[in-house]
């Protein structure tokens, strides 16, 4: 992925040999010789010079610092100061931030040229840098999806036995009502034979009653309950 920010200090003007220079800096061109450098070609053979993956010696604790993240990947700030994050800070200050960006370009090299630093070193500590988060963002993908898939898996797991209680719950809740319709069905049937008995018992009892006093259609009132009344 390209980066633009390894560009900030790379010349893009046509005829240029790369990378911007200080005016210290700056030889006389040549009136013959190769073709110069483009900017994209001057960061590519910056950018060849540093591992393409970074290596992490030491856990980070807290993935929100990045400064844990440099350090687990050994980038430390160089000694004379100008890492990429230092110039990020001096582009952000109040003394150049609304300037022009050429402007605010000269104004880095100059500093930088007065500290005797490169601007290669500056871009060098840029790629470090953002080759150290892009390689500790694979890990932390990584090991999302895995959980990802961790978690899945138990949580199919955990449906899997739900689906089960609620097949065994529902197997029990019908087994329940089999259970009463059947009981159901065979008093039906009771019922039906009572009713014939019944009726066989009060055919008998009406050849010498009046009033038949057996019940034929369903069950018998229950009979009224006795109440005690107390002596004044």
């Amino acid at each position: 992925m390209s980066k633009k920010w390894y560009n900030l200090f790379v010349s893009v003007d046509p005829g240029e040999a790369g990378l911007a220079e200080s005016p210290a800096q700056t030889a006389p061109a040549a009136e013959a010789g190769p073709q110069p450098r483009s900017a994209a070609q001057a960061v590519a053979e910056i950018a060849a010079t540093v591992a393409a993956e970074a290596k992490f010696t030491s856990p980070v604790r807290d993935p929100a610092s990045f400064d844990q993240i440099y350090q687990a990947a050994e980038i430390a700030s160089p000694a004379h100061g100008y890492s990429i994050l230092k110039v990020a800070e001096m582009l952000a200050s109040g003394h150049i931030r609304d300037l022009p960006p050429e402007v605010k370009r000269s104004s880095i090299l100059v500093a930088l040229d007065a500290a005797g630093v490169k601007v290669q070193e500056v871009i060098q500590d840029a790629v470090r840098r953002d080759r150290a988060l892009d390689t500790f963002e694979r890990v932390q993908q990584k090991s999302l999806e895995e959980m990802e898939a961790r978690k899945g898996e138990e949580n199919r797991q955990i449906q899997a036995e739900i689906d089960r209680l609620v097949a065994e719950r529902r197997a029990r809740i019908q087994a329940n009502n089999d259970e009463v319709s059947k009981q159901r069905d065979s008093f039906q049937r009771w019922r039906l034979e009572k009713q014939r008995e019944e009726q066989k018992i009060a055919d008998a009892v009406n050849y010498f009653v009046t009033e038949n006093p057996i019940t034929t259609g369903g069950p018998a009132p229950a009979p009224p309950k006795s109440s005690k009344t107390s002596g004044a």
